[in-house]
């Protein structure tokens, strides 16, 4: 059997049934990755030597008749804040080149390699995740795989990318203020940011504690509910992980939408949307039938304050790396780290109380609704380099900009699938993803409304042309 990329479900059930032998699946994705990589710069590291007994396993295990468990055979990478056992965990910096090899995997790639799936390597991404745009000037930026001279997103640009560039099936990344599902929007691809706390941080390199969430992105929206049901785990061992039970979401993927209550968000997500944007979230809900819109709390304060907790947090975690290494940091970031360094205690303090307040008007919005959408990025991919963009007749700094419509999202907590559309129709050249929003814990309810649009044809990754 052959034809790479097959679809990650696909992909898993040939290699479990025989068709296709784990080593054949790898042996196709490091060709790929050797291909494709000197000009899309999606990895800082390949772990080709693991990933080859990993894979040699799982064809061991299919030999000797076992049953294999869901993602067999299937390859992935992680975001390079992940531990790997024996690699430096260099989360996007030229400071942790000096840190020793982590000893042990993180709880997340553990989980995954339980899942069998088969880790191919470490993905590039900004400097200790603070950027939306993996313009990394230690390891290079990673490239657009639609167009490479522009931006693949970020802070988890190289997690996109080398799905959309279809070096991997899978791959995962973090998300704090929109890293996930912005190069989700920007590349073409799926992306689920989970419900704050629930899934394990253990052996992820943090940025800010009180907002840093992890997840997966993938080739398919049945990739996303195998990795991310794979990937649930009640680690008492992690504080920050509260989730008390594995709430599996496969089962309910083809349930559609039919008495669930989707609305679209009004008001500051459309007034920070381009018209390509705003397109793509009228393509989904003319899709999922939503007509009514809905006007997001506080959107605007809760960016403001998701800024300052971000600052605040950040800058603290990095004291000693400013203090003795400034130099060696990262150019597009290192003042804004020294800037929350020297921000006031106080206003993160007032930030967090504002923040209870803020994640209780969200929640009351879904007594009212299942499901809300909205775009996932003002705009389309931006050139690498860009400094300003206009949104609306509004000029605005590009960089942080790319984030305007995820930050409010995250800062609640809720669960998020970014789902990829391609508003310019299939002669288009960008695809611009779209944010369905959940209640937290209700994973299950946006990653069904995400598999009526892939059913329909409505989102969908695009085969590149690298």
């Amino acid at each position: 059997m052959s034809g790479f990329p097959l679809r990650t479900d696909v992909l898993a059930h040939a290699i479990a049934a025989g068709q296709l032998s784990a080593a054949e699946a790898l042996a196709q994705s490091i060709a790929r990755i050797e291909a494709t990589d000197d000009r899309v710069n999606a990895f800082t590291a390949r772990t080709f030597e693991r990933a080859r007994r990993e894979a040699a396993d799982i064809d061991a295990r299919r030999a000797r008749g076992e049953t294999l468990p869901p993602l067999a055979g299937v390859p992935y990478a992680v975001k390079n804040l992940f531990d790997i056992e024996g690699e430096v965990t260099l989360a996007g910096s030229k400071i942790n080149r000096d840190d020793p090899p982590a000893r042990t995997d993180a709880v997340l790639v553990q989980r995954m390699r339980a899942a069998g799936a088969v880790l191919v390597g470490a993905l590039n991404m900004d400097e200790y995740a603070y950027g939306f745009t993996t313009e990394n000037s230690h390891h290079g930026p990673t490239r657009n795989p639609h167009d490479l001279t522009r931006s693949a997103g970020g802070s988890s640009g190289g997690s996109g990318a080398a799905v959309a560039a279809a070096q991997v099936n899978l791959s995962l990344g973090s998300d704090t203020n929109g890293s996930i599902r912005v190069p989700s929007s920007l590349c073409g691809v799926w992306g689920l940011k989970p419900t704050f706390g629930r899934l394990s941080r253990r052996g992820s390199y943090p940025f800010v504690h009180s907002i840093d969430h992890l997840g997966p992105f993938a080739d398919s929206v049945e990739g996303l509910a195998l990795s991310y049901d794979a990937l649930q785990y009640p680690d008492t061992q992690d504080p920050g992980c509260h989730a008390r039970a594995v709430q599996a979401v496969l089962p309910s993927l083809t349930h559609g939408v039919a008495g669930l209550r989707i609305g679209v968000l009004g008001g500051y997500f459309e007034e920070w949307a381009t018209a390509p944007a705003r397109a793509a979230v009228q393509a989904v809900a003319r899709a999922l039938g939503a007509r009514d819109e809905v006007l997001w709390p506080n959107a605007a304060e809760a960016r403001a304050a998701a800024f300052i907790v971000t600052a605040g947090e950040g800058g603290s975690l990095h004291l000693n790396h400013l203090r003795q290494r400034a130099d060696d940091a990262e150019p597009l970031s290192v003042d804004r780290f020294i800037a929350g360094a020297l921000q006031p205690a106080a206003w993160t303090t007032r930030a967090q109380r504002f923040r209870r307040v803020y994640r209780d008007q969200v929640n009351a919005l879904f007594k009212d609704w299942d499901v809300l959408l909205a775009p996932a990025t003002p705009f389309a991919a931006p050139v690498l380099g860009t400094e300003w963009v206009e949104i609306n007749g509004e000029r605005l700094p590009c960089r942080p900009s790319v984030g305007l419509l995820t930050q409010p999202v995250s800062f609640a907590g809720c669960p998020v699938v970014a789902a990829p559309l391609w508003p310019g129709g299939e002669a288009g050249p960008l695809p611009i993803g779209v944010q369905i929003i959940a209640a937290p814990w209700r994973e299950d309810l946006a990653l069904r409304a995400a598999h009526v649009l892939q059913a329909a044809g409505v989102a969908r990754l695009k085969e590149t042309t690298l």
